[in-house]
């Protein structure tokens, strides 16, 4: 019996979804979220203008905008298959990091000082009832005899 090509796609399509740890990669869209959509995107227009009245040659403008652009593509492509993995693994790994010290550290910390000022807080809110509510109350008392009146001496 032979396997047709769809037949394969699909058993490997179904191996692929069923690892938790493996998300499809898209590979013509590279950017899905646009985290560089204004950052890095650079083209020959953008870094090299020439105004009106100061034009080189023709030939020259087509060829340095042929050399700019092949050697931006070749340069990209040779140090991202020389750097990138490289790269991606340091990225990976600081990104773990600060994953397993936010998940162990930062957030349980913060959570012990909100635990601790609620019970600061209650202690202060207790004092300020037992101490100032009685003070303010008979300050209240005493002042409220006082009589403000205003004259107008002319």
């Amino acid at each position: 019996m032979t396997a047709t090509m769809a037949d394969i796609n699909n058993g490997y399509e179904q191996k692929f979804q069923a690892n938790g740890h493996h998300k499809e990669i898209d590979l013509i869209n590279r950017d899905p979220k646009q985290v560089n959509e204004d950052v890095v995107k650079v083209d020959f227009e953008d870094v090299i203008a020439e105004p009106d009245g100061t034009h080189s040659l023709d030939g020259v403008w087509k060829a340095s905008y042929t050399t700019f652009t092949v050697s931006k593509y070749w340069c990209y492509r040779i140090l991202s298959a020389i750097l990138g993995i490289p790269v991606a693994l340091l990225w990976g790994f600081l990104f773990a990091c600060l994953s397993f010290c936010h998940i162990w550290a930062v957030v349980p910390c913060i959570k012990s000082c909100l635990i601790e000022s609620q019970c600061l807080s209650r202690i202060y809110s207790l004092a300020i009832h037992t101490f100032c509510d009685p003070m303010f109350e008979a300050l209240g008392k005493i002042f409220s005899s006082v009589r403000v009146v205003l004259r107008k001496e002319v």
